[in-house]
């Protein structure tokens, strides 16, 4: 008989997988207090997230019904581990593990337990790290190891923004966006690097992310030349203080200068809903409305060879697990 499989396991927030599960998913959303800290404690966390989920759901649903009705990072996310496996070689099972909407992390345990295998390594698709998603989603697995198959021998990968492949696919993606930008309008092109925001307080008590993304950019930008670029950070909502600056403001401002705008949306790793909704369709309409000359988006990483080859470097770094 064959040795059992290592698994690999790759961890992402997940997204409905179809319009009626907008709103629980938003509720699941809500719920996670390493996301969402509610200032009144976590007796009011999950009475919160049933009314927060239930006003958004309205919104989001249309959202979501703009980019087909569900949300496709179970499929990119499925591509990714899979071929990062077929990189790996024939002793590596593919696996996938949402945060928020299936499959869940104590199915996934469960199904590697099923299979007899012994040990996994887990990445997080977030490269770039903070407690609100990387910390969250490896504290999940975690639990749910604990709990289902407290033997299994694993290795966590929580960051790595400055992986010199991932940079150098990043790099070729801003390539290939470039490569779309019309002659006329390199002139007063701008860079446009859009992380997803979190709030300010996460950045001051010491969360790393935003050093991690200014570091993934100057690693990009030296593999791409000499343009000029910003920083600015999107999906922001609440009445919170949220990191600055935000990419809206950011877009107003190259339409005031009459500048071009090729965005990479660099803390994604696949499209899902932040790329093709709100930057394909909000930024691309808010840029016209304030006269920016031109408006691109870099294509997303989704299953590109360079990038499942940075996967699997990351994965075959090491030996051992922890």
């Amino acid at each position: 008989m064959s040795e059992p499989k290592k698994a690999l396991v790759l961890l992402n927030m997940g997204g409905p997988d179809s319009v009626e599960a907008v709103e629980p998913f938003l509720y699941q959303l809500f719920s996670d207090r390493d996301l969402i800290q509610l200032p009144l404690g976590a007796l009011l966390q999950k009475p919160f997230a049933k009314m927060i989920s239930h006003f958004r759901a309205k919104t989001v649903r249309e959202n979501y019904r703009r980019i087909g009705g569900k949300s496709p990072l179970l499929h990119w996310s499925r591509l990714q581990a899979e071929k990062t496996c077929d990189k790996l070689g024939e002793d590596w099972q593919a696996f996938v593990a949402m945060r928020y909407w299936g499959p869940r992390a104590d199915e996934v345990v469960q199904r590697i337990v099923a299979q007899g295998i012994k040990e996994a390594v887990v990445v997080s698709l977030y490269p770039h790290y903070t407690g609100a998603t990387t910390g969250s989603s490896i504290k999940d697995f975690k639990r749910a190891v604990s709990q289902h198959a407290p033997d299994l021998q694993c290795r966590y990968i929580e960051e790595w923004h400055d992986q010199d492949q991932y940079l150098d696919a990043l790099a070729e993606c801003v390539q290939d966006g470039l490569a779309q930008v019309p002659e006329a309008k390199r002139g007063k092109l701008t860079l446009l690097f859009s992380a997803h925001a979190l709030p300010q307080k996460f950045i001051d008590r010491g969360d790393p992310y935003q050093q991690h993304v200014e570091e993934t950019v100057a690693g990009v930008m030296e593999r791409v030349g000499d343009y000029p670029c910003q920083i600015g950070y999107q999906s922001r909502s609440g009445p919170v203080k949220w990191m600055s600056p935000d990419t809206l403001d950011l877009i107003a401002a190259a339409g005031k200068e009459r500048r071009s705008l090729l965005v990479i949306p660099v803390s994604f790793v696949s499209d899902h809903i932040e790329t093709l909704e709100e930057v394909d369709v909000e930024f691309r309409d808010h840029a016209e409305e304030h006269g920016v000359s031109w408006f691109g988006r870099v294509p997303a990483l989704n299953d590109r060879e360079s990038f499942i080859e940075a996967l699997a470097a990351l994965v075959d770094k090491d030996e051992g697990v922890d």
